[in-house]
């Protein structure tokens, strides 16, 4: 079984669930914004900084406020 690696967290009503796949646990952010308009955050202790700044870079997130569109690795509006 793959070790669980990704912890998302909502500092709005105290959760922390951690999951082993990336897809799974952005499914569950989504859900939690929907059913209680909270912001929960995730953290990926594995990625080098290197390639968390590639993802917010080419805007990954999906949030306008963590993207450089400035940037060459920018993959929005296309």
């Amino acid at each position: 079984m793959a070790e669980k690696h990704v912890t998302v967290s909502c500092g709005a009503c105290d959760l922390t669930e951690t999951f082993d796949k990336l897809a799974t646990a952005r499914s569950f952010i989504e859900s939690h914004r929907t059913e209680t308009g909270h912001d929960p955050t995730w953290e990926l202790p594995e990625l080098a900084a290197g390639v968390e700044r590639a993802g917010a870079e080419a805007g990954v997130c999906g949030r306008s406020g963590c993207t450089t569109t400035e940037s060459p690795l920018y993959q929005g509006d296309q």
